[in-house]
Parts: structure tokens; sequence; C-alpha cells
């Protein structure tokens, strides 16, 4: 067997971003710990003796020093070196350590704006002791100079740490020393002069270190080998992969209905995707793009007619959730270009990021089927979906993500929306089962399933399947910062390696102190006290007061990769009854399973 083959491993792992809203939650939760119960308690309780006792001996070479220390780590000082760092790294490398450059300007940057978020939910006082600078208007917790400096500075000694070794390790040493004791004596210099408590520096010094830790990960660390293409349960060697199947059996050629989203799928995307369908047989092509008026293009007309053997859908989560409603129960496959901001139900089930290898990793894999979810709701009628529905938090996020913001960041612009509205009401809700019991709840957002992995595999949903014949609901419901943290440390366990927890199980489960709740049904019925914000695989329809969703299993025909096989736990997560209807004399597997 030959041995499998895969990219050359490639810097950074750009998911682990959404660690940075986490990251904000851990140092405001410090922040509302020190200026609430812990206030009274030692040694926060110490700090004032210790801002005054380094009041009363201040002089000698030790004031100018700190005053020096505080205007290198001060707004301007930050904002002019990190330009001539970056400046000098593009210009004396020729561009070759771009993502170095912008590995540093990053990391300044995340730790400015979680600063800044931070502060708007701390509020503290700067020490009672004459001041030596002007104070800020900002709270005193967390100390901005210390983080600004850790993420400059010690961005730097991350830089020279990493690159490559040489004959003067000795100086490397050094270097890194002598950047990374930067930030401590700022730190020093913040209390001797007054600016801040010990404990508001300690929350720079983690706001800094914790930005500097997800901005390497992010970017400079070695990925791992990313295959040539992906399976459902792992991935298959390039070698392995069958064959592309040039035209149907009796000879003729395929047709293959291409709808395109204008702004996700370029001209240069585009062509790649007429030559992967063309090296696949499919040779007769339509094409149709959207509209704002017509989400699916012109599919429904170009399904009418009886030798569609292939759609594909090039865009996010918006379009395909428009395409699979019509073709939802007509046996035609779907296969999808993933280049929209979320592409979630690409990811979960684990197509490649890339459009023209998710594409081309499908065509050579088989076809199987997954569950559709119909959604009714007042004052919008019904429509299907693949990925999940919502109300509540997750809707008004939704809503508010700004379009030119999704189009320069993508799916980071849902976690600047999201902040805004971390401080939104609570809901009123009844929530009824398989026509079960009325529950009465209180909540946030109400999430309904098809699929249950959010950006960066954040399982938000972690019993969730597409071919499960169920959907999944979760209630988010945390209560202050530390309902919030609980929930964000419930999810952020799940996705990281080792801390695997099984699913709720059952019909429900309540879990993270009870910021989450869980449940699984065929039919969920939602009813709100008030009109809410409700959103459908990522779009927005409207506010109301009712949202009805039922399963459709095995409605949709979809490309998935090639499977490697199962292990016995694999196998027992594999959809159990597949679609006969073959293509081209190829039996149809079941779905693979997005989880396994």
């Amino acid at each position: 067997m030959k041995p499998e083959r895969s990219a050359p491993a490639r810097p950074g792992s750009l998911p682990v971003l959404w660690l940075l809203p986490l990251q904000t939650a851990l140092v405001v939760g410090v922040g509302l710990l020190v200026t609430g119960p812990l206030a009274d308690q030692w040694p926060v309780a110490a700090e004032d003796g210790i801002n005054r006792s380094l009041a009363a001996h201040r002089g000698g070479p030790a004031t100018p020093f700190s005053e020096w220390l505080s205007l290198l780590a001060g707004t301007q000082s930050i904002i002019t070196l990190t330009a001539l760092a970056v400046a000098a790294m593009l210009v004396f490398s020729r561009g070759r350590w771009l993502r170095e450059a912008v590995f540093l300007a990053g990391a300044v940057a995340a730790q400015s704006a979680v600063f800044l978020l931070v502060t708007l939910v701390v509020e503290r006082s700067r020490p009672h002791v004459p001041p030596l600078d002007a104070a800020p208007p900002t709270s005193s917790f967390p100390s901005g100079h210390v983080g600004a400096s850790v993420a400059l500075f010690g961005g730097l000694a991350v830089l020279v740490a990493l690159r490559p070794r040489g004959e003067r390790s000795w100086l490397r040493h050094a270097l890194v020393a002598a950047l990374l004791l930067i930030p401590l004596l700022v730190a020093f210099s913040r209390v001797y002069r007054g600016m801040h408590h010990p404990s508001d520096v300690v929350g720079g010094l983690l706001n800094g270190a914790c930005t500097l830790l997800v901005m390497t990960h992010a970017l400079l660390l070695p990925a791992r080998p990313r295959p040539l293409a992906h399976a459902a349960f792992g991935t298959v060697p390039a070698d392995r992969l069958p064959a592309a199947r040039p035209a149907s059996p009796d000879g003729a050629p395929r047709r293959a209905v291409v709808v395109r989203h204008p702004h996700g799928c370029g001209a240069e995307l585009a062509e790649h995707v007429r030559d992967i369908l063309r090296r696949h047989g499919y040779t007769d092509q339509a094409w149709t793009a959207t509209s704002a008026e017509h989400a699916a293009g012109g599919l429904a007309e170009r399904i009418a007619e009886d030798d569609t053997a292939l759609v594909v859908v090039c865009g996010g989560d918006g379009t395909v959730r428009a395409c699979a409603d019509l073709l939802a129960g007509t046996g035609i496959p779907l296969a999808v270009v993933p280049c929209g901001t979320g592409n979630l139900l690409a990811r979960n089930l684990r197509l490649p990021a890339d459009p023209a290898e998710a594409l081309e990793a499908a065509l050579s894999g088989e076809t199987g089927r997954i569950d559709v979810g119909r959604i009714r709701a007042d004052g919008f009628g019904s429509a299907r979906f693949t990925v999940m529905a919502g109300a509540g938090f997750d809707a008004a996020m939704v809503g508010d993500a700004s379009e030119r913001v999704k189009e320069r960041l993508g799916w980071a612009a849902y976690v600047l929306s999201a902040v805004r509205h971390l401080g939104d009401p609570r809901m009123r809700l009844s929530i009824r089962l398989d026509g079960g019991p009325v529950r009465e709840r209180r909540a946030r957002m109400v999430v309904i399933g098809n699929v249950g992995s959010l950006q960066g595999g954040l399982p938000l949903l972690p019993d969730a399947r597409p071919d499960s014949g169920r959907l999944e609901v979760v209630l988010l419901d945390p209560r202050g910062a530390r309902g919030w943290l609980a929930a964000a440390g419930h999810l952020g366990a799940r996705v990281l390696p080792g801390r695997a927890e099984p699913g709720p199980g059952g019909a429900y489960g309540t879990v993270a102190g009870g910021a989450l709740e869980y449940f699984s049904a065929v039919h969920v019925d939602i009813r709100f006290a008030r009109p809410q914000p409700r959103e459908l695989d990522g779009d927005v329809i409207g506010t109301g007061t009712r949202l009805s969703a039922e399963v459709e299993p095995g409605a949709l025909r979809i490309w998935l990769p090639p499977r490697t096989p199962c292990t016995p736990g694999e196998q027992g997560r594999t959809a159990a009854a597949g679609d006969a209807a073959g293509e081209a004399g190829h039996a149809e597997p079941a779905a693979h399973t997005a989880g396994g």
C-alpha cells in the first residue's frame, strides 16, 4: 500500500481565533471577582497598602525611569512602534514575513479590543494615592499599558524565539529575555506611579499573554498536515480516491446546474468549478446567479427539466438552504462549494474549507442522504433548512452583523455583533416536544439544529447529526458574567483535545449550572411571550411569536467525500438505512455521520 500523502504543513490554525471572545469573558470574570466578592479578601484587600507604600518612597532615578516606561507603553508609542516594526519586517524581508507582520499587528489590535470590551463591563477606580500621570477615562482594570506592552514586546520575543536557530543562540536568549522584561518593568512603573492597583497590572499581563497565545497558534505554529482529500470519518490518501467518472453509463454527457452567488464565487473560482465538473463528466453545464429576490437563482426552472444529474451550489449556508428547499424529495443530488461567511453545513459534513477542494473531494466520493428541517413561523410561512434555526440572541447577532464587515472578516463579524447583544433581555417562552407537555422557560437564545458544530468546531449541539432523523434544541440562559463563563467553559471544554464529553442524551438535559438546556425531538413547537428576532441558516426572517420545526428524514441527496473504514463505534453512529437508487450503477450509501 502506498503511504498516505498530505500537503505540506502550513503555519497557523485560524479557527482558534474564536477563543478571543472566551478570553474576553475570562478577563471580565477576573475583573468582576476583584471588584466584587474578592474586594475585601486578601490579597486584593492589601493592595491599597502596597500603593501607599510605593507612593511614600518615591524619589531618585526610579521616578524618571518609571515615567520613561509609561511613555514607552502609552497608546501613541505602541501604535508608532508597532507600525515601524511591521513596516521593517515587510520591507527588509521583501514580503516574506507577511504572516509575522500580521501576527504582530493582530496581537496588538486584538489585545486593545479585548481591553476596551472589558473596561465597558468592569468599573474600577484608580488607587487612592497621588498619581504621577493624568488618568485616562477607562477603568483601572485591566492595565492597558501593561497589556499593550505584552502584546508588542512579547510578540517580538515570540518572533525572535521562533526564528531558525543560528550559532549565536546566547544572543537570541538574551534578546528574548530583554523583550520579556519590558512588560514586567512597565507593570511595576504603573503601580509605582499610582495609576493601577497590583491586580490591575496582573489583569493586563493575563490579557496580553492570552492574546499572544491565541495569535501564535492562529498564525505561527505549524498546523497539522492537511490531507489532499477529506473524508467524513477521517481522511483518504489522494492516490486512493475513486477515479473521476467521465460520463453516464450510456456515454452521454451529464448535465449539471450550477447556482452561483456572485459575491462569494468570483470569476477565478467559477472557472475552477467548470474545470472540475468537466473532468467528472459534467460537460453540459447550466449556470444561474442568485440575487436578493431569488436566493436560489433560476434553479426551480432548471430542475424542471428531466435531464438534471447534479446541482452545484457555490455560496454560503443561505444559498445552500434556498437550493435544498427546492431539491428536497426530488432525488437530484447536491454538491456544495462553500464560499460564504459561515459554511456550517460544509464544516459539519467535513468538506475541505477550500471551495474547489471541497467540490473535488465530494465528486470523488459517493452520494448519501441527510435530513432537512422544515420551519414554520408566523409572518414568514414555511421553508426548509439544513443547518440551524433560532431566535433571540443568535438572531439578533446575525441581523446586526454588517455586510461590509462580513466581507472583510468573514464569520468573525458575528463575534463583533454578538458583543453588542450580550446584555439583551431574556425571553419568556414555552416549548413543546412531539406533542408532549408544554414547558415554560426563560432564555436568551433558542437554537433548533440539524447539525451541531459552529465555527472552529464549537459544539453548540453535541448530539446533532444530519442523518439522525431528529432535531436537537438548546436553550441558552446564562445569568450574569458567571453564567456566560460557565456556558463558554462548558462548550470550550468539548473542543480541547482530551476533553470531549458525551452529549446530554435522552430527551433533554441541563448542564453548566443551568446555563444550557438540551432537548431532542422530531417535532418542536416554540411560542414566545413577545415578538423575537428569528433566523434561518444565517438569514433573518423577521420578528414573531412562534417557531415550529419538524424533521424530514433523508430528504436531501448530497455528494460527500470518500469514507475511511469505520471503527465499531463509528459504525454504530452511521445511519442504518441508505437509498438504493445509485448513480451510474453504484448503490447509494447512507449519509456519513458529521460528528463521527
